[in-house]
């Protein structure tokens, strides 16, 4: 079978979670899907449950690798898939079963070499707990040659997207680092020229209620890192020119997305190194207090959409700055 899309699932130690997040792979209404599992050295069940699927479904491909962490198992995916379109769903997460179908249609639509849907938070009782619009502001056809401004306003997750599969010609997610996705999605954006979207809440991001899913550690200083990656790319694109939404990449990415994960790390020292770093990088790329103050997502200023509380921890950060 020509496969469509490759729908890469890594897996470790998700044996609760793993079933439900594959019997949405399985039903989806676009058949013509390639379903690569990679096992990342789990420890629990989880290898039983995918064997029982890869015997039963021929578009089921298993890969058993050491841990080698989120990255790895993703480019392991990435290496093996044979599908026009590729897309990533972690496994405790599922998804809408027309979700593929209406993606890849949009793709080929309007030629897109990537097409977006919207998100939402779920707990492990199914109740929606939030959710995350993306690009609702925008048409359904968005050609990035003309307006380049979602560059510098979008969020960078992986699997709400499915990318041309060419798109991954030597681009690969970085190993061991935190906000992965930062590094590699603008990259991925960077090769294309026209990006399509649903506005339907396809992907369903789940909560794990009364227990702890991220350590804030001296990890997110990674983010500036992710981001000088993506610079070295954006420098030799044909986008090269579009500084003003280079700098809303940064003020969103560098500023308010990495303050929203240090706001939870407790080590001072570890503070300390992040917020001199975070200093380093908006006087290299000489971001000002007013440009980070005024920034403007989808034509509304950021802050003014938070919180009073965020508000706040936002304004004290600027002062400090």
């Amino acid at each position: 079978m020509i496969y469509k899309v490759s729908v890469i699932v890594p897996v470790y130690n998700v044996e609760h979670y793993l079933r439900k997040c594959l019997d949405s792979l399985i039903n989806q209404t676009l058949k013509e899907i390639e379903i690569i599992i990679v096992n990342d050295g789990s420890t629990d069940n989880s290898q039983i449950i995918i064997d029982e699927y890869y015997l039963k479904y021929d578009n089921v491909k298993s890969i058993i690798q050491k841990n080698q962490g989120l990255s790895e198992a993703r480019n392991t995916g990435i290496l093996n898939a044979s599908g026009e379109f590729l897309a990533f769903v972690d496994s405790d997460d599922w998804i809408d079963k027309e979700m593929m179908d209406e993606m890849y249609n949009l793709a080929k639509k309007h030629s897109a070499e990537i097409v977006i849907c919207s998100l939402q938070n779920i707990d492990n009782h199914g109740k929606l707990l939030k959710k995350l619009p993306e690009l609702h502001q925008l048409p359904e056809k968005i050609d990035l040659t003309q307006d380049f401004m979602i560059f510098g306003e979008m969020s960078c997750f992986a699997c709400n997207k499915i990318f041309k599969r060419e798109l991954f010609e030597n681009i690969f997610f970085p190993k061991n680092m935190h906000f992965e996705d930062v590094a590699t999605i603008p990259r991925l954006f960077l090769k294309a020229k026209t990006i399509a979207k649903t506005n339907k809440f396809y992907y369903q991001y789940l909560i794990r209620t009364g227990s702890i899913t991220r350590n804030y550690t001296i990890k997110g200083i990674h983010m500036f890192d992710a981001i000088e990656i993506v610079k070295l790319d954006f420098n030799k694109s044909c986008y090269n020119k579009n500084i003003k939404d280079w700098n809303k990449f940064i003020i969103f990415q560098g500023f308010y997305c990495f303050l929203a994960y240090y706001a939870y790390v407790k080590d001072i020292t570890s503070r300390r190194q992040m917020f001199s770093r975070l200093k380093s990088i908006l006087k290299n790329e000489n971001i000002s207090r007013k440009e980070i103050l005024f920034y403007n997502r989808f034509g509304k200023n950021y802050l003014s959409t938070l919180s009073i509380k965020k508000i706040v921890f936002y304004i004290l950060q600027l002062i400090k700055l």
